[in-house]
């Protein structure tokens, strides 16, 4: 059985072709591959190119365009042209550096309070001395991106830092009012202070925060008073939690001259102990003060931790109880009593008898 003969081995002269010439080499042509209708073609790349080069040159165009048309809407004082595209350009940098300074300033916050080696306070100073260098770095960032010649000012700096000085005098004062504040540690934030409002009468509030400018500091009853720095550093302050937190509160109490000393002495202490907030060391102490005109007057001295909750209401906590103390053993708190001589007068005589005819008559 005889096995065909490839076609390219078949002999041409038999098909009626004529023959290659001696010694070339017969040439086979292959059939095409075909290609697949979704594979992308270099053609399509270089066309997609093309598309893309000429939409980003539109759009740069369409930009090149707004930008011409918004500085072609402007002003000019003297020599220098304010259009609106300089306007906006000013306004896109203050607000960048706005943002730069603020998203820095709160890394600078966070970074700070990983720091357990500080204090409240040192943490606090270190956070406002790194906002001030942050803005005032953005702010050169910003007049160098302005391009703004400082340069040029240089005549003007002498009266123009003259007019600030006047015009922020109160401002760095408070401003450098607060960091000595935190340097020496005489304020900081939580502590209890006195506050005096606009009537005269004082109270007992703790600060909230140290700002730039003023402490802001909280009272009993919600009230927030903003207490500019420079005034703790000129004003006398009383701070009940500098050193320690343990406060000494007095309650004064009057019995009458009839009562068993002893026994009131007993029952202060008894009414100091079972009163919620008052600790036990330093124990509280009772001391007679002194012989009134109408009681025996007594002082109740204890102590507390926590004067942020108020001094007005553990005192008024202290002599409820000693209230319902006295009533238990009827002990007297007496009401003022005065003694008053009559001597003998010839009208005030008639005077008693006249009253007591007309309230005979009444009857």
């Amino acid at each position: 059985m005889t096995a065909p003969v490839p076609e390219i081995l078949q002999d041409p002269a038999a098909e009626g072709e004529t023959p290659d010439v001696a010694g070339e080499t017969p040439t086979v042509e292959a059939d095409p591959i075909p290609v697949a209708p979704d594979m992308p073609q270099p053609e399509d790349g270089m066309a997609g190119a093309d598309a893309l080069r000429e939409a980003v040159s539109e759009q740069s165009m369409t930009i090149a365009n707004i930008v011409e048309k918004l500085d072609s809407f402007g002003f000019s004082i003297d020599e220098t042209r304010i259009s609106a595209w300089s306007i906006l350009v000013v306004i896109m940098v203050i607000l960048g550096v706005i943002a730069f300074a603020r998203v820095f300033s709160r890394l600078a916050h966070k970074l700070l309070a990983k720091l357990t080696a500080f204090d409240a306070s040192q943490r606090l100073l270190g956070e406002k001395l790194l906002t001030i260098a942050v803005w005032a770095f953005a702010i050169l960032i910003g007049i160098d991106m302005l391009g703004i010649d400082l340069t040029a000012l240089a005549v003007f700096s002498g009266a123009f830092g003259l007019a600030i000085g006047f015009g922020l005098q109160k401002t760095f004062g408070n401003l450098l009012a607060g960091i000595i504040l935190l340097m020496d540690k005489s304020i900081k934030p939580g502590d209890v202070i006195s506050v005096t409002d606009a009537a005269g009468n004082e109270g007992f509030g703790q600060i909230r925060k140290i700002g730039i400018r003023a402490i802001s500091v909280v009272t009993r009853d919600k009230t927030e008073y903003l207490i500019p720095n420079e005034n703790l550093m000129i004003n006398q302050v009383v701070n009940w939690s500098y050193s320690s937190r343990e406060v000494r509160v007095k309650a004064p109490v009057g019995v009458s001259y009839g009562s068993d000393i002893e026994l009131v002495t007993e029952l202060l202490y008894q009414a100091v102990r079972e009163t919620p907030r008052v600790l036990e060391s330093p124990p509280p102490r009772v001391n007679l003060m002194g012989f009134g005109d109408s009681s025996v007057d007594f002082d109740i001295r204890f102590w507390i931790l926590d004067p942020e909750e108020g001094l007005s209401n553990i005192r008024s906590d202290v002599l409820m109880r000693v209230w319902h103390l006295f009533k238990e053993h009827d002990v007297e708190i007496p009401f003022p009593q005065r003694d008053l001589n009559l001597r003998d007068n010839a009208q005030f005589q008639q005077l008693v008898e006249a009253i007591a005819q007309r309230v005979d008559k009444s009857a």
